[in-house]
């Protein structure tokens, strides 16, 4: 059996009896751990995801069907999950989760098992998935490079074929970063689309739940599981009336698409030649299927305004909520800016959010879609910023990542595309950006790209082998 069967295509084997939920969840298994060395996963759940694998058999025999009945996806491992540690990479006295987060809820009641959490970094800061305490993910195109952070566990896990989908979040680019850097379809979606609950307000707006896949088709799947607002939400959404699956079937129509290049005021950052002409190769792909594309950037003005003081609080409470935590220096001095800075900016950085929703917003008057780079340079090396002080770290991630942020201070969906390699092999991304609650337009764009480039053709299967026996 194909290790990289999608998500929809096991779900459906799985409904027709051609194979049975222990038998995938086995192999997911057997997976994980040939592929240990990628360390995706902070924790594997052995016997009790072949528990639920079991119990999905009996249901399926009875003759029940739901969208994931028995079909094995991950979740990041700033998620809770019932009777495990949710350390979100950072040494404390933790203690097992004694409910399901709602993503997790959802992923149940659709009938999901759930092999193990991934691995990230301390409290989401990073464009890589690293920790003194739980690991360092690696890259299944290239081992000695990162698959991104912070759901680089969840994107090296889909990438090498150990599970067809798995949960991510994005709170300045954290789904997309390593879906560009991964070879994978990530999608963000709007504020208030995926319940983060029990956090009710995740890092005050800007982090959202979403999927990492191999197609978009699966990406969507994955994503109408997890739609959905619990009532204690801040930010809370109707459900779709159209199936997000059903918007990855149709055409998208002719769309005005902006290519853009800028990045928001005060970012630094080179843009990786190879990049730029992945990108512009895309822009001429779309032009070919019909649509109007044309260069235009977005208006940011001084959009920082509204991600450093929700970003930097945000840490700070989840450091401070830790029994006897013991963070990197680094993440000690974001939270500290936190907690004298951010939560003063706190408010103001709230009452800023329609003034750049209606300057961004602007770009929307002229296309209908935004293409930009997901980032700015290649995959970064697996280690680049070990022991690095937090000015060095920051500014150098910066530079490597000003594309994703500012799309999560203003709440609105971006999907990333994969747009090629390098000339070492090395994947590229693209951004796919969408005016206010427009999941379904990015995503029906997407689908219509992956049918003329093909892109979960191409496996890292050959590299990961090659790699991990050193």
């Amino acid at each position: 059996m194909d290790d990289f069967l999608g998500l929809a295509e096991q779900a459906a084997l799985l409904a027709d009896g051609q194979v049975s939920s222990r038998e995938l969840t086995r192999r997911t298994l057997a997976r994980v751990d040939a592929l240990e060395s990628l360390h995706a996963f902070r924790v594997v759940r052995r016997e009790a995801a072949l528990a639920e694998a079991d119990a999905a058999d009996e249901r399926l025999r009875a003759g029940e069907r739901l969208p994931l009945l028995g079909v094995p996806v991950a979740i990041k491992d700033d998620t809770d999950l019932a009777g495990e540690t949710t350390p979100f990479a950072v040494l404390a006295d933790h203690e097992p989760a004694t409910e399901d987060a709602e993503v997790v809820r959802k992923l149940r009641a659709a009938g999901a098992v759930i092999v193990g959490k991934t691995t990230t970094c301390e409290i989401g800061l990073w464009p890589f998935s690293e920790s003194p305490g739980f690991g360092w993910a690696r890259n299944p195109w290239n081992p000695e490079r990162t698959p991104g952070g912070s759901s680089g566990g969840s994107a090296a896990a889909v990438a090498a074929g150990m599970v067809a989908a798995a949960v991510g979040s994005d709170g300045a680019g954290s789904i997309r970063i390593p879906a560009a850097w991964s070879h994978l379809v990530g999608i963000k979606p709007q504020r208030g689309r995926v319940s983060g609950f029990p956090n009710r307000d995740p890092f005050n707006g800007i982090t959202v739940w979403g999927p990492l896949a191999r197609t978009v088709g699966d990406a969507a799947l994955m994503l109408d599981v997890l739609t959905g607002s619990h009532p204690e939400d801040v930010h809370r959404l109707d459900r779709p009336v159209t199936p997000f699956a059903d918007a990855a079937r149709r055409e998208p129509g002719r769309l005005r698409i902006a290519v853009s290049y800028r990045t928001a005021f005060g970012v630094p950052g080179r843009l990786d030649p190879e990049i730029r002409l992945a990108v512009e190769r895309l822009a001429r792909r779309f032009t070919a299927l019909g649509h109007k594309v044309f260069p235009a950037d977005p208006d940011y003005g001084p959009i920082f305004m509204g991600l450093v003081p929700r970003g930097t609080t945000g840490v700070a409470d989840w450091l401070d909520a830790m029994p006897n935590a013991r963070p990197e220096p680094r993440t000690e001095v974001e939270a500290r800016i936190g907690r004298i800075a951010g939560r003063r900016l706190l408010p103001l950085a709230r009452r800023l959010d329609p003034y750049f929703r209606r300057r961004v917003g602007r770009i929307f008057q002229l296309a209908d879609v935004v293409l930009t780079p997901t980032t700015a340079q290649l995959p970064l090396r697996v280690g680049a910023f070990e022991g690095a002080g937090y000015q060095r770290t920051q500014s150098g991630v910066a530079a490597a990542c000003p594309y994703a942020w500012t799309w999560n201070v203003l709440g609105w969906p971006g999907v990333n595309v994969p747009a090629g390699f390098s000339r070492d092999g090395l994947p590229i991304g693209a951004q796919l950006l969408g005016h206010d609650s427009d999941e379904a337009t990015l995503i029906s764009l997407a689908a219509q790209l992956e049918s003329v480039e093909n892109w979960a053709d191409r496996r890292p299967a050959e590299l990961v082998s090659a790699g991990l026996s050193r």
